[in-house]
């Protein structure tokens, strides 16, 4: 009895290390299968020292550098109105008109009260022994009583008003530009205390905008901008900076103004993105997507013998796409801009 539990031990033992090895074997594989050893495929470039154009975004407003609200000077009805809010006008070009009846007889009785004040101020200087033909000999003193006793000054001043309205009942455009704020029609009574319509140049626009006053040194006169609104970032125009006002206000900010060419595709009042352009030499360049953040800090990758190596970097400027790289990297370094979101230190690579 004792010999037949020793034989079934041996054959216990035997079964579980038979069960052990399988196990074993079928772990080896399991491993195999989740990590398998394939190369990351990145793209390089060589970095070399290239032309930085420095940017500086801001946000800001377009207002047009020529605009201008035209009224009448009279309150008579209007008769003819030749225009509609976005039509495009020409320098001398009528954009509507007043009734001139009452002002043209208004002109005469104007007219004719002037003359008889011009008959009075001869009769007058006659009775002083002077005549009008004289009226350079004749003493200062003594024209002045002349004028106001015969009425002519007054006489004089509103034969000019009235003349003046007249003239002004036909309303032109001052400059080429785009007619906006029209609202009255014709047959309605003109007001002289509001506008008629405004006429705006937008083909000569301003980006009003402000910039840090850290920033203020990497701008001057003449620099070049790029300006797109935000309703249509595709409707991109190029400008320059016009004006920069020399006072830094409470925030820390500093306006400034970029004239830029409308172009027929801003208008005034537009929301607009602004970025500042200039070229600062040649300097090590590399690609944003080339930097990526390990443990808070900015590093690149570059190929060495087939593999990803790690370097810390310190980046200076930036513009839209890019980053100077002031440490970290030297040049002629092969630089991995792509495929490095998961590269780990020496982590073989193929190049794609």
């Amino acid at each position: 009895m004792k010999h037949t539990y020793l034989v079934f031990a041996f054959f216990l033992l035997g079964t579980m290390a038979c069960g052990s090895g399988e196990k074993k074997s079928v772990d080896d594989e399991a491993v195999q299968t989740v990590l398998p050893d394939e190369k990351n495929v990145v793209t390089v470039i060589n970095l070399l020292p290239s032309q930085f154009d420095h940017e500086l975004l801001s946000n800001g407003k377009l207002s047009a550098r020529r605009q201008v609200e035209l009224k009448f000077q009279s309150a008579e009805t209007i008769a003819a109105v030749y225009v509609k809010n976005g039509d495009r006008v020409q320098k001398g070009q009528k954009l509507g008109e007043l009734d001139k009846f009452r002002l043209h007889r208004r002109t005469e009785a104007a007219r004719d009260a002037l003359s008889r004040a011009r008959l009075e101020l001869q009769d007058v200087l006659i009775g002083q022994g002077y005549a009008l033909a004289d009226s350079a000999k004749v003493p200062v003193a003594t024209m002045q009583l002349a004028r106001v006793k015969s009425g002519y000054d007054k006489a004089r001043i509103d034969y000019d008003l009235t003349l003046f309205e007249e003239q002004h009942a036909v309303l032109t455009a001052p400059f080429d530009g785009i007619v906006a704020n029209l609202f009255t029609r014709a047959l309605n009574t003109a007001s002289p205390q509001e506008a008629f319509c405004t006429v705006i140049d937008n083909q000569s626009l301003e980006a009003d905008f402000t910039v840090l006053e850290s920033e203020l040194a990497l701008i001057k006169l003449g620099d070049r901008v790029r300006v797109s609104p935000f309703s249509a970032p595709d409707a991109e125009v190029e400008g320059r900076i016009s004006e920069i006002n020399p006072l830094v206000n409470a925030d820390g900010m500093v306006k400034v103004k970029a004239a830029v060419s409308g172009g027929g595709k801003l208008f005034e009042g537009m929301n607009v993105r602004v970025r500042i352009q200039r070229l600062l030499g040649k300097k090590l360049v590399v690609p944003k997507e080339a930097v990526v953040l390990r443990s808070g800090k900015q590093v690149v990758f570059t190929l060495e013998k087939g593999k990803a190596m790690w370097n810390y970097v310190t980046t200076g400027l930036e513009n839209v796409d890019s980053y100077t790289v002031e440490d970290g990297l030297k040049e002629g370094d092969v630089v991995i801009v792509s495929g490095n979101i998961n590269l780990a230190h020496e982590a073989p690579v193929s190049v794609l």
